[in-house]
């Protein structure tokens, strides 16, 4: 009976390891079909260019970039995105704000649209959310610039977002801004989850290690690519992580002919779905590393002590900032 368990208890595992990896495929496959990278720019509708481009210069401290129009808008225009055929042309400015997406600004001469701004339940109501590392002296700033806070910084206490602070502002023209802050993280980042929300925080520190590391050498990157072989050849999953953690980067993206696996958690599954499958199996090289800057590739073989070589491969890394950042991985087939 004991052992029954032990089996049911080992397939439930594999099955919720093979379900979380398909849906991250899943997701992964629909992002590069849809050739999506990212948010670029959120646009806001202002009824004063010059006082929304002087509020997110001299008060938010951004910089505006590009400028475009007045361009005339037809009467198809208007119809297609239900606007009142007598507003008149139309004029952008796009600001660069900080860490993140750009905003953009947009204004219409003798706009005849509604000029109130929709109420925190209506449809279509939004707003921005600037980041900071410390939200009391964001406050007390803003504030001294004449800008009103909807209340005051609240820290939530539990849940996905425990360690989150935030508070809401307006605009001088009534639209609704948030400051949040979590300097230590978010709760649901204690679970280990598959996948991490993006921040400012994080990519700023990314910028900051990129430009403070040094250049692998040679023998650095060799070092780092025989410590993979050792995280595919390792069976006790605590020394599996403790591995990928000096290896590999947290965001690490394993790209297969079949899939795309993203982090530490995902590529653990996967190892772990080809050690169940093949309990007996080992990888090796078969030739040298190979190394060109911050680019390596290594020809493998995967099979039993009988047959070493039951499956050839190369897989291809890319390292950035001490660890490696994108693995491509080419099979050639089972012998």
């Amino acid at each position: 009976m004991s052992n029954l368990k032990k089996q049911i208890k080992a397939n439930a595992a594999a099955v919720a390891s093979a379900l979380l990896l398909s849906a991250a495929v899943s997701n992964t496959s629909a992002q590069e079909r849809t050739g999506i990278l990212g948010i670029d720019h959120v646009g806001i509708n202002v009824p004063d260019m010059k006082q929304a481009v002087n509020f997110f210069t001299d008060v938010l401290g951004f910089s505006a970039v590009t400028s475009l129009g007045p361009i005339p808008l037809d009467d198809a225009w208007k119809k297609n995105n239900h606007m009142n055929p007598k507003t008149g042309p139309v004029s952008f400015k796009m600001v660069k704000a900080g860490t993140g997406a750009n905003i953009e600004l947009f204004e219409y001469q003798d706009n005849k649209g509604s000029s109130q701004q929709p109420g925190g339940d209506d449809i279509g109501a939004s707003h921005i959310a600037f980041y900071t590392n410390d939200i009391n002296k964001s406050v007390a700033y803003l504030k001294s610039k004449g800008v009103q806070f909807l209340g005051e910084p609240f820290l939530m206490p539990s849940g996905d977002t425990e360690g989150e602070t935030w508070v809401y502002f307006v605009t001088p023209w009534g639209s609704k801004m948030e400051l949040v802050s979590y300097p230590n993280g978010k709760g649901y980042e204690k679970k280990n989850p598959a996948t991490i929300l993006w921040s400012p925080k994080d990519a700023l520190k990314n910028q900051t290690e990129k430009s403070d590391s040094k250049p692998l050498s040679e023998n650095e990157i060799k070092s780092l690519v025989e410590g993979h072989l050792a995280i595919w050849n390792e069976r006790d999953l605590k020394k599996r992580e403790a591995l990928m953690s000096k290896i590999y980067a947290d965001n690490i993206e394993m790209v297969d002919s079949h899939f795309i696996a993203v982090g530490h958690k995902e590529i653990n599954g996967f190892v772990d779905g080809l050690q169940q499958k093949s309990p007996n199996s080992k990888f090796s090289h078969i030739k040298a590393i190979e190394v060109n800057h911050n680019i390596a590739r290594l020809y493998w073989q995967n099979g039993t002590p009988e047959k070493p070589d039951a499956v050839t491969g190369m897989d291809l890394f890319v390292f950035e900032n001490g660890k490696a950042v994108k693995l491509y991985v080419f099979v050639d087939g089972k012998k």
